[in-house]
Protein backbone atom coordinates (compact mmCIF):
# COMPACT_ATOMS: atom_id res chain seq x y z
CA UNK A 1 0.00 0.00 0.00
CA UNK A 2 1.28 3.50 -1.14
CA UNK A 3 -1.35 5.45 1.11
CA UNK A 4 -0.79 8.66 2.45
CA UNK A 5 -3.46 10.35 4.84
CA UNK A 6 -3.34 13.91 5.89
CA UNK A 7 -5.40 15.09 8.94
CA UNK A 8 -4.59 19.59 8.60
CA UNK A 9 -6.57 22.34 9.17
CA UNK A 10 -6.03 25.75 10.86
CA UNK A 11 -4.26 26.69 14.87
CA UNK A 12 -5.78 25.42 17.76
CA UNK A 13 -8.56 23.07 15.23
CA UNK A 14 -7.91 19.86 17.33
CA UNK A 15 -5.30 18.44 14.49
CA UNK A 16 -2.93 16.64 17.17
CA UNK A 17 -5.82 14.90 19.25
CA UNK A 18 -7.84 14.01 16.06
CA UNK A 19 -4.57 12.80 14.71
CA UNK A 20 -3.88 10.23 17.53
CA UNK A 21 -7.40 9.13 17.88
CA UNK A 22 -7.31 8.04 13.89
CA UNK A 23 -3.72 6.80 13.76
CA UNK A 24 -4.88 4.61 16.71
CA UNK A 25 -7.75 3.21 15.19
CA UNK A 26 -6.11 2.74 11.72
CA UNK A 27 -2.74 1.42 13.05
CA UNK A 28 -0.80 4.57 12.02
CA UNK A 29 1.85 6.83 12.89
CA UNK A 30 1.77 10.32 12.73
CA UNK A 31 4.50 13.00 11.19
CA UNK A 32 4.42 16.33 12.28
CA UNK A 33 3.96 18.63 9.52
CA UNK A 34 5.08 22.08 11.46
CA UNK A 35 7.39 24.70 10.74
CA UNK A 36 8.12 25.19 14.03
CA UNK A 37 7.94 22.32 16.09
CA UNK A 38 10.47 20.86 14.13
CA UNK A 39 12.59 22.93 16.78
CA UNK A 40 14.07 21.62 20.02
CA UNK A 41 13.51 23.50 23.13
CA UNK A 42 10.34 25.71 21.49
CA UNK A 43 7.52 23.36 23.25
CA UNK A 44 4.67 25.31 24.83
CA UNK A 45 4.90 28.29 22.26
CA UNK A 46 4.67 25.75 19.21
CA UNK A 47 1.98 23.61 20.74
CA UNK A 48 3.53 20.49 20.66
CA UNK A 49 2.37 17.31 21.95
CA UNK A 50 2.88 15.75 25.43
CA UNK A 51 4.67 13.16 26.26
CA UNK A 52 1.36 11.19 27.34
CA UNK A 53 0.40 11.89 23.65
CA UNK A 54 3.24 10.68 22.07
CA UNK A 55 3.23 7.36 23.87
CA UNK A 56 0.05 6.67 22.53
CA UNK A 57 1.30 6.49 19.13
CA UNK A 58 4.84 6.83 17.10
CA UNK A 59 5.45 10.54 16.34
CA UNK A 60 8.06 11.28 13.67
CA UNK A 61 9.86 15.06 12.95
CA UNK A 62 9.15 16.46 16.03
CA UNK A 63 12.70 18.87 18.46
CA UNK A 64 15.06 17.47 15.84
CA UNK A 65 17.04 20.93 14.43
CA UNK A 66 18.35 23.39 16.83
CA UNK A 67 16.70 26.98 16.63
CA UNK A 68 19.49 28.50 15.23
CA UNK A 69 20.16 25.85 12.28
CA UNK A 70 19.16 26.07 8.62
CA UNK A 71 16.05 24.25 8.34
CA UNK A 72 13.68 24.69 5.17
CA UNK A 73 10.61 23.09 3.20
CA UNK A 74 12.98 21.47 0.73
CA UNK A 75 15.31 19.84 3.93
CA UNK A 76 11.59 19.19 5.72
CA UNK A 77 10.27 17.45 2.15
CA UNK A 78 13.50 14.84 2.10
CA UNK A 79 12.67 14.10 5.66
CA UNK A 80 9.05 13.42 5.53
CA UNK A 81 8.95 11.19 2.19
CA UNK A 82 11.96 8.80 3.58
CA UNK A 83 9.69 9.08 7.28
CA UNK A 84 6.51 7.98 5.20
CA UNK A 85 8.05 5.04 3.39
CA UNK A 86 9.38 3.45 6.33
CA UNK A 87 6.04 3.62 8.19
CA UNK A 88 4.89 2.11 5.00
CA UNK A 89 7.74 -0.11 5.26
CA UNK A 90 6.54 -1.48 8.66
CA UNK A 91 2.92 -2.27 6.85
CA UNK A 92 1.30 0.64 9.42
CA UNK A 93 -0.55 3.85 7.97
CA UNK A 94 1.25 7.07 7.75
CA UNK A 95 -1.32 10.10 8.76
CA UNK A 96 0.51 13.68 7.50
CA UNK A 97 -0.60 15.83 10.79
CA UNK A 98 -0.30 19.83 10.58
CA UNK A 99 -0.89 23.28 9.46
CA UNK A 100 1.95 24.18 7.83
CA UNK A 101 0.85 25.19 4.50
CA UNK A 102 3.66 24.78 2.24
CA UNK A 103 5.03 21.80 3.76
CA UNK A 104 1.93 19.79 3.20
CA UNK A 105 1.72 21.07 -0.28
CA UNK A 106 5.37 20.00 -0.91
CA UNK A 107 4.56 16.09 0.13
CA UNK A 108 1.15 16.42 -1.55
CA UNK A 109 1.77 18.04 -5.06
CA UNK A 110 5.47 16.99 -4.75
CA UNK A 111 6.84 20.23 -5.63
CA UNK A 112 10.26 20.77 -6.76
CA UNK A 113 12.06 23.33 -5.21
CA UNK A 114 14.74 25.78 -7.06
CA UNK A 115 18.21 24.80 -5.76
CA UNK A 116 19.63 27.68 -5.07
CA UNK A 117 22.26 27.80 -2.20
CA UNK A 118 21.98 30.94 0.34
CA UNK A 119 23.32 34.28 -0.55
CA UNK A 120 24.42 35.18 2.64
CA UNK A 121 25.35 38.82 2.17
CA UNK A 122 21.71 39.54 -0.02
CA UNK A 123 20.33 37.73 3.07
CA UNK A 124 22.06 40.37 5.90
CA UNK A 125 20.49 43.48 3.25
CA UNK A 126 16.79 41.81 3.39
CA UNK A 127 17.07 41.16 7.16
CA UNK A 128 17.00 44.55 7.74
CA UNK A 129 13.71 45.38 5.64
CA UNK A 130 10.31 45.21 7.43
CA UNK A 131 8.29 42.81 6.34
CA UNK A 132 5.22 45.04 4.31
CA UNK A 133 8.42 46.61 2.36
CA UNK A 134 9.96 42.63 1.82
CA UNK A 135 6.63 42.10 0.20
CA UNK A 136 6.55 45.06 -1.84
CA UNK A 137 9.74 43.99 -3.24
CA UNK A 138 8.72 40.40 -3.75
CA UNK A 139 5.79 41.10 -5.69
CA UNK A 140 7.41 43.51 -8.02
CA UNK A 141 9.85 40.50 -8.73
CA UNK A 142 6.98 37.89 -8.96
CA UNK A 143 3.44 39.03 -9.01
CA UNK A 144 1.59 35.60 -9.64
CA UNK A 145 4.02 34.44 -6.19
CA UNK A 146 2.95 37.57 -4.30
CA UNK A 147 -0.54 36.13 -4.72
CA UNK A 148 0.60 32.84 -3.11
CA UNK A 149 3.26 33.67 -0.46
CA UNK A 150 2.58 34.43 3.12
CA UNK A 151 2.75 38.07 3.64
CA UNK A 152 3.42 37.88 7.07
CA UNK A 153 5.96 35.27 6.49
CA UNK A 154 9.51 36.92 6.50
CA UNK A 155 11.73 34.16 6.09
CA UNK A 156 10.07 33.15 3.36
CA UNK A 157 9.62 36.59 2.12
CA UNK A 158 13.34 36.46 2.05
CA UNK A 159 13.96 33.24 0.61
CA UNK A 160 11.52 34.22 -2.43
CA UNK A 161 13.64 37.17 -3.10
CA UNK A 162 16.64 35.57 -2.31
CA UNK A 163 15.62 32.97 -5.52
CA UNK A 164 14.58 35.90 -7.41
CA UNK A 165 17.65 37.76 -7.90
CA UNK A 166 20.36 35.10 -7.57
CA UNK A 167 18.91 33.10 -10.38
CA UNK A 168 16.68 36.11 -12.59
CA UNK A 169 13.57 34.59 -12.72
CA UNK A 170 10.41 34.79 -10.96
CA UNK A 171 10.38 32.40 -7.99
CA UNK A 172 6.88 30.58 -9.18
CA UNK A 173 7.97 29.69 -12.38
CA UNK A 174 10.64 27.73 -10.22
CA UNK A 175 8.47 25.64 -8.22
CA UNK A 176 7.45 22.59 -10.25
CA UNK A 177 4.43 20.45 -9.30
CA UNK A 178 6.54 16.61 -9.80
CA UNK A 179 4.86 12.78 -10.53
CA UNK A 180 2.62 12.09 -7.17
CA UNK A 181 4.76 10.12 -4.64
CA UNK A 182 1.57 8.84 -2.90
CA UNK A 183 -1.90 8.10 -3.15
CA UNK A 184 -3.52 10.60 -0.81
CA UNK A 185 -6.50 11.94 1.35
CA UNK A 186 -6.45 14.87 2.69
CA UNK A 187 -8.97 15.46 5.65
CA UNK A 188 -9.40 19.27 6.74
CA UNK A 189 -10.63 20.31 10.20
CA UNK A 190 -13.68 22.98 9.92
CA UNK A 191 -14.74 25.12 12.69
CA UNK A 192 -17.13 27.99 13.09
CA UNK A 193 -15.19 31.38 13.48
CA UNK A 194 -16.59 31.80 17.07
CA UNK A 195 -15.69 28.08 18.33
CA UNK A 196 -12.22 28.40 16.84
CA UNK A 197 -11.41 31.94 18.17
CA UNK A 198 -12.68 30.44 21.65
CA UNK A 199 -10.12 27.64 21.01
CA UNK A 200 -7.56 29.82 20.32
CA UNK A 201 -8.15 32.35 23.06
CA UNK A 202 -8.04 28.85 25.58
CA UNK A 203 -4.77 27.78 24.18
CA UNK A 204 -2.84 31.06 24.93
CA UNK A 205 -4.20 31.11 28.50
CA UNK A 206 -2.78 27.16 28.91
CA UNK A 207 0.71 28.48 27.17
CA UNK A 208 1.24 31.14 30.19
CA UNK A 209 -0.20 28.54 32.50
CA UNK A 210 2.49 26.09 31.13
CA UNK A 211 5.71 28.59 31.47
CA UNK A 212 5.55 30.33 28.02
CA UNK A 213 7.14 33.41 29.75
CA UNK A 214 9.74 31.37 31.52
CA UNK A 215 10.28 29.40 27.47
CA UNK A 216 10.88 32.17 25.52
CA UNK A 217 13.32 34.21 28.09
CA UNK A 218 15.55 30.99 28.18
CA UNK A 219 15.50 31.09 23.98
CA UNK A 220 15.87 34.50 23.98
CA UNK A 221 19.12 34.69 26.19
CA UNK A 222 20.73 31.88 24.43
CA UNK A 223 19.83 32.69 20.63
CA UNK A 224 18.24 36.45 20.84
CA UNK A 225 15.29 37.23 18.76
CA UNK A 226 16.81 37.49 15.41
CA UNK A 227 17.12 33.88 14.15
CA UNK A 228 13.75 33.03 12.20
CA UNK A 229 12.12 30.44 14.41
CA UNK A 230 12.34 33.49 17.45
CA UNK A 231 10.58 35.97 15.02
CA UNK A 232 7.05 33.71 15.11
CA UNK A 233 4.17 33.95 16.74
CA UNK A 234 4.52 33.11 20.71
CA UNK A 235 8.12 34.54 20.54
CA UNK A 236 8.67 37.78 18.75
CA UNK A 237 5.39 39.43 20.80
CA UNK A 238 7.90 39.22 23.74
CA UNK A 239 10.53 41.76 22.59
CA UNK A 240 8.56 44.45 24.02
CA UNK A 241 8.25 42.72 26.73
CA UNK A 242 11.74 42.18 27.81
CA UNK A 243 12.55 45.35 26.91
CA UNK A 244 9.72 46.76 29.56
CA UNK A 245 7.95 48.43 26.87
CA UNK A 246 4.88 46.92 27.00
CA UNK A 247 2.77 44.10 29.99
CA UNK A 248 2.84 40.85 29.74
CA UNK A 249 -1.02 41.24 29.40
CA UNK A 250 -0.41 42.78 26.05
CA UNK A 251 1.85 40.12 25.27
CA UNK A 252 -0.80 37.61 25.52
CA UNK A 253 -3.47 39.27 23.91
CA UNK A 254 -0.88 40.10 20.92
CA UNK A 255 -0.47 36.14 20.86
CA UNK A 256 -3.99 35.54 20.78
CA UNK A 257 -4.65 38.30 17.95
CA UNK A 258 -1.79 37.18 15.89
CA UNK A 259 -2.91 33.50 16.07
CA UNK A 260 -6.30 34.22 15.05
CA UNK A 261 -4.82 36.30 12.00
CA UNK A 262 -2.10 33.24 11.17
CA UNK A 263 -5.47 30.87 11.12
CA UNK A 264 -7.65 32.92 8.90
CA UNK A 265 -4.52 33.30 6.35
CA UNK A 266 -4.70 29.17 7.04
CA UNK A 267 -7.58 28.71 5.66
CA UNK A 268 -7.40 30.49 2.85
CA UNK A 269 -4.53 28.87 1.92
CA UNK A 270 -6.23 25.54 2.13
CA UNK A 271 -9.47 26.76 0.21
CA UNK A 272 -7.56 27.01 -2.66
CA UNK A 273 -7.50 22.71 -3.13
CA UNK A 274 -10.54 21.48 -3.95
CA UNK A 275 -9.00 18.10 -3.39
CA UNK A 276 -9.37 18.30 0.71
CA UNK A 277 -12.46 16.52 2.45
CA UNK A 278 -13.77 19.08 5.35
CA UNK A 279 -14.95 17.25 8.06
CA UNK A 280 -16.65 18.40 11.65
CA UNK A 281 -16.17 15.45 13.74
CA UNK A 282 -14.10 11.95 14.18
CA UNK A 283 -17.39 9.99 13.05
CA UNK A 284 -16.54 11.82 9.18
CA UNK A 285 -13.46 11.26 9.44
CA UNK A 286 -13.21 7.39 10.02
CA UNK A 287 -16.37 7.17 7.29
CA UNK A 288 -13.60 9.08 4.35
CA UNK A 289 -11.04 7.10 5.90
CA UNK A 290 -12.55 3.52 5.54
CA UNK A 291 -13.72 4.34 1.94
CA UNK A 292 -9.99 5.56 1.10
CA UNK A 293 -8.54 2.27 2.50
CA UNK A 294 -10.84 -0.33 0.85
CA UNK A 295 -10.44 1.57 -2.67
CA UNK A 296 -8.22 0.52 -5.05
CA UNK A 297 -7.41 4.12 -6.16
Amino acid sequence: MNKLIVILGPTASGKTELGIKLAKRFNGEIISCDSRQVFKEMDIGTAKPSLKETQQVPHHLISIVNPDQEFNVAIYKKLAIKTIREIQKRKKIPFLVGGTGLYLQAIVDNVQFPKVRPHHKLRKELEKISTKELFEIYEKLDPRGAKEIEKENKRRLIRAIEVCKVTGKPFSEQKKKGKPLFEILQIGIRLPKDELKKRIEKRVEKMFKKGLEKEVKKLFQKYGFNIPPMQSIGYQEFQGYFKKEKSINKVKEEIKLHTLQFAKRQMTWFKRDKRIKWITNKKEAERVIKEFLSSDC
